[in-house]
Formats: C-alpha cells, structure tokens, sequence
C-alpha cells in the first residue's frame, strides 16, 4: 500500500481538525481529497509529509512510520504545498539544480523532470518572470526531482486562468500513469478531472469513500423539475422510490431517487393529475457536487 492511514487524530487546542482519518491509497492512484475550507486537508497533508506529528494514530508512506522513519518518508514521497516555495530571483534550472545537490541525485535528473513537466520553453527564465502555471509546473518538477512514488499536491491549481488549469490538470493526469498522486482541494472539478477516486473529509471526519465511477453509474437519479405552482414537499415525498425533496428557489424542486428507472415520466404525471403546468423536467444522476453538498452542508 503506498499510502496509509490509520485512525488519525490530531488537535489544536480543544479544536479538534482530526479525528480517527482513516483509508488507503495503492500503487498507482490518483486519489482526490476533497473537503470544504476547515476541514483538516492540509493539516493531513502536513502530517503525511512528517512536517506534523500526530496526536494519535499511524500513517504510513511506501510502508515506511511518517513518525518513526521521516527521513526514509521524504526520500519517497514528493510534496507540492498549497503556497509553492520557490526562489524567485533563481533561474529555472539553476533552482532544480540546487534542489539535486541537496537531494543528492544524478543531474540528468534535471533535464527529465524539465521534459516532464513541460518547462523547456521556460527553463531559462527566472522563476520570478513566470507565470502561475509555469511556476506551478517548477513546483511539480522539484517533487518529482529525487523520483519519489508518491506525490502529494495540496490545491496544486489555486489562482490559476482556465488555459492555465487545463495544462496543469493534463499534467497532473500524465504523472498520475507511473506514480501514486494524493490531490487535496475544494475544488469537485479538478477531482472529476483528474482523479479515480474521492475520499471526502468535513469538520475532520471522513464522511465518504468512493471510486468516480461508482458516482457516474449510480443508481440514484435526481430529477430537477419547475412547476408553475408552489407545491408542498410533503406530496412529492409520497412518489415512489423517493429518497428526499429540495426546494430550490421560487418553484423548482429537485427530487431524489433511488431507482435507475426514467422517474421523469411519474413527476410529469404527478403534475397532470394535480393541473399543474410543467415548465421544466430533467435527469440527472447523482455526481460528485451533490454528494459533497449532502455530505458537507
């Protein structure tokens, strides 16, 4: 397993951003931790990375104790941080270079993470005459200097321009073929994007554990529907196979399901037999920006 973690806890005072985390991430991954702002993301982040100790529990990276053998953690895993340090007054390759003597590897490793990340457009500039997304790309290639399998980015794609976005996100998806990525965000489309599994945390729990695919293939179905009258919840509730009922603003209701039949036929007879009109009727399975707001709040 190249990532585990169990039964984590951690407080900060009587606030407590932890308690009891727990799952895995196996070799080859790409994992998407996803959480409102609070949730205790980048508090697990930091522990991974053994720049925290936690209050209880284990943690694991390639089967070596983030507490006991940070040293052989840090030598395998590779860590782009939510504020990317960087030296701007440093040329890009003068930068990786440093980062090799440090990490005391072969320098022909510089020129393959330049390659990967797609830097050679740049690479003579200084870090601080790039844009967001090039500097985002320099952060990658330093996690990935010392070959690490696994990666950790923490909101890798914050501040950056839609075109910026995309380059980022293909990147990310590229590394993800030949290492395992745990990708931290509050962003649900750049897990959707890139990721084939979510692990949602909120208020330092995690309240959900699932593979992309299951979301997109669920049977659960929302039908949103705008009648031409208020209508009260509690009728809509008596449908079959109703899971629960939203108002969600002037006249439209999203009803949830819980069948892979086409219900949209059931509401609009709903509507005939109690002469109201029909304005707007559509499905929709269940995805990932639901289950978060059912989840989270």
């Amino acid at each position: 397993m190249s990532l585990s973690v169990n039964n984590i806890s951690k407080s900060f005072g009587r606030q407590k951003a932890l308690k009891n985390v727990s799952f895995e991430v196996s070799k080859g991954e790409v994992v998407g931790f996803l959480g409102p702002n609070g949730a205790g993301k980048s508090t697990l982040m930091k522990i991974l990375t053994t720049y925290m100790v936690a209050d209880e529990g284990q943690a694991t990276v390639n089967g070596y104790d983030v507490r006991t053998q940070a040293g052989d953690v840090q030598k395998s895993l590779g860590y782009l941080p939510e504020h990317n340090p960087l030296y701007p007054e440093l040329y890009v390759k003068e930068y990786l270079t440093f980062l090799a003597e440090v990490y005391k590897v072969p320098k022909s490793r510089i020129t393959l993470v330049i390659e990967q990340t797609g830097l050679q457009p740049e690479a003579h500039k200084k870090v601080g005459q790039l844009s967001k997304g090039y500097r985002q790309r320099v952060g990658l290639a330093a996690a990935m200097l010392h070959d690490p399998e696994v990666l950790i980015l923490d909101e890798p794609t914050t501040g950056l321009d839609p075109n910026q976005l995309l380059e980022i996100r293909k990147l990310i998806r590229d590394i993800g073929q030949s290492r395992t990525i745990l990708l931290s965000t509050h962003i649900m489309k750049e897990v959707e994007a890139v990721c084939d599994r979510v692990v949602i945390i909120t208020k330092g729990e995690i309240v959900a554990d699932k593979k992309l695919a299951e979301l997109r293939e669920g049977k659960e179905q929302i039908i949103e529907v705008e009648f031409d009258y208020r209508v009260e919840e509690v009728l809509l509730q008596q449908l079959p196979s109703v899971a629960r009922v939203h108002n969600t603003g002037g006249f439209v209701y999203e009803i949830t399901f819980t069948t892979d039949a086409d219900m949209r036929p059931v509401v609009f007879d709903f509507a005939h037999d109690n002469k109201l009109r029909t304005l707007q009727l559509s499905r929709k399975n269940k995805n990932l920006e639901s289950l978060f707001t059912e989840l989270t709040g």
